[in-house]
């Protein structure tokens, strides 16, 4: 009886603890800074039609992402928004990628050029607390660091942020990340097919 009741007494307390820690927990809402809409149309400058490309990563390519960034894709397929001109060629794709921070999650779009390179990257969506943390990086438009590199660039913070408080460090690190897998993402799922032609 006395084992018993000392169970039941322990599965309270747990119960208990675990309420508390859900009472405590706090969630931020989302702070969207540009529609999906906005965001394909302006990195997709110059493109007269648009199309949606959904990839299913092979077992090998999800392997060779993880190799070349240490990161494993977790989707089961990514968006591609292909801009074309009025020939047919191709003028950008835009992915969104998104990282879940301790914080909260922070949703980048990145354009990427027929050659892989990145031709832009905006932040579209984070939270209320990451914000003021992301905010010094928009208004020092850090993603035109990466313009012109490959998936195989130097995606880190350049010396020019250097001077940054350690939380926009940070997030400039995972905005960084995410656009560096953005671009493996449209090489192997779009160029390394043949869709860029």
């Amino acid at each position: 009886m006395t084992r018993r009741m000392l169970g039941s007494l322990g599965a309270v307390v747990a119960g208990a603890v675990m309420l508390a820690g859900v009472a405590s927990a706090h969630i931020t809402p989302p702070v969207v800074l540009m529609s999906d809409r906005d965001a394909v149309v302006t990195l997709l400058a110059g493109a007269q039609r648009f199309f949606v490309r959904e990839v299913r990563l092979s077992p090998a390519e999800r392997e060779a992402i993880k190799r070349q960034t240490g990161w494993t894709p977790d989707e089961d397929f990514y968006r591609f928004y292909l801009g074309r001109d009025g020939q047919g060629r191709l003028v950008a794709g835009t992915i969104f990628v998104t990282e879940f921070t301790i914080h909260g999650p922070v949703r980048v779009a990145v354009s990427l050029g027929p050659d892989g390179k990145v031709r832009g990257a905006t932040v579209v969506e984070l939270t209320e607390e990451t914000y003021p943390w992301v905010k010094p990086l928009i208004d020092l438009d850090f993603a035109r660091d990466y313009a012109g590199q490959d998936s195989r660039g130097h995606f880190h913070l350049s010396d020019r942020l250097g001077s940054l408080e350690a939380m926009p460090q940070f997030y400039g690190q995972v905005i960084s990340g995410l656009i560096q897998r953005a671009a493996l993402l449209f090489e192997l799922g779009v160029l390394r097919r043949g869709d860029a032609s």
